[in-house]
């Protein structure tokens, strides 16, 4: 059985996994990041990968390859990490540095909602003559669309769903950018203004919610119109035949995913209401970018 490791790379922490060419987890780990510079953050990676390692009793010759999934601007090419705006790295060579480090050859590294959304797309059954759209909703907001079982770039930025201007009702109906009126941050902000409650957290909103409290119900009702919005940009543009959402906020509330559906719904013609039998919430939750920077090791898919 053939096996990769996937790599998750993130500002506050790292995951790495073992993970089986048909997409199986078969072992985790995950130490925190160090992003006070760029060696000491190199430094976690390598830890990340011999720790799984420690804890599958392999040694890196038993590897295919490494699959690495970075936040930002990746030049996939020449695996460099090109700008993160949480990394300390600036064109950060970083498969050439992991490739010296343990000997290995085959490493495929990308965009990390990239990594997620092949994960989902060969874990949702998508044919692939079908248009596939993960959307990652937490700290920002992003979008990867596959077509015809290729990644759908664009000139190398299509997906930034997050930069889409949306009406916002709060903001007297001017046009703000969906990340800036949905994201987790902005739920969390919103609540802190209308409730003068400094220390509320995004998860707070969401409990406030299920309990009733008109306040925090009026805000989970705003954000689900407006990601309806942003998602209605998607609808018109590419009509795509799934839509799977990742991300901590919809992960963790999946309740959020119908009030989506009841405010899109009310956007799109009827002709456009096949895509809300087909959108739901990940599967593989948290563990998607690992998964698929693992699976995309076995793959010429660029």
């Amino acid at each position: 059985m053939k096996q990769a490791i996937g790599i998750d790379i993130g500002g506050t922490k790292i995951a790495a996994g073992i993970v089986t060419e048909s997409g199986n987890l078969l072992h985790r780990t995950e130490v925190k990041s160090d992003p006070s510079n760029r060696e000491k953050m190199f430094a976690k990676v390598v830890e990340a990968v011999e720790l799984v390692l420690e804890k599958s009793s392999l040694s890196i010759s038993d590897i295919a390859g490494l699959g690495i999934g970075v936040p930002g601007k990746v030049d996939r090419e020449n695996g460099v990490a090109v700008f993160q705006n949480n990394l300390p790295w600036r064109n950060f060579p970083l498969s050439k540095r992991l490739s010296d480090h343990f000997v290995i050859e085959r490493i495929t590294t990308d965009n990390d909602v990239y990594m997620a959304a092949f994960a989902e797309w060969r874990h949702s059954g998508t044919l692939n003559n079908e248009t596939f759209v993960y959307v990652t909703v937490s700290t920002g907001i992003s979008s990867t669309i596959i077509q015809n079982g290729s990644f759908f770039r664009g000139a190398g930025f299509a997906g930034e769903l997050g930069l889409i201007p949306v009406l916002s009702i709060r903001n007297q109906n001017e046009n703000k950018r969906l990340e800036k009126v949905a994201a987790g941050p902005a739920i969390q902000q919103m609540a802190r203004e209308d409730l003068k409650e400094e220390q509320l957290l995004t998860k707070d909103v969401f409990g406030g919610y299920h309990k009733g409290k008109l306040e925090l119900k009026k805000i989970i009702e705003e954000v689900a119109d407006n990601i309806a919005q942003g998602l209605y940009s998607i609808s018109c543009l590419i009509d795509p035949h799934k839509i799977v959402f990742g991300g901590s906020v919809m992960v963790n509330n999946p309740f959020l995913l119908e009030l989506i559906k009841e405010k899109l719904q009310i956007y799109q013609i009827p002709e456009q209401h096949h895509v809300l039998e087909q959108m739901r919430i990940s599967t593989l939750k948290q563990d998607n970018g690992v998964v698929g920077a693992g699976q995309r090791v076995f793959e010429g898919m660029c």
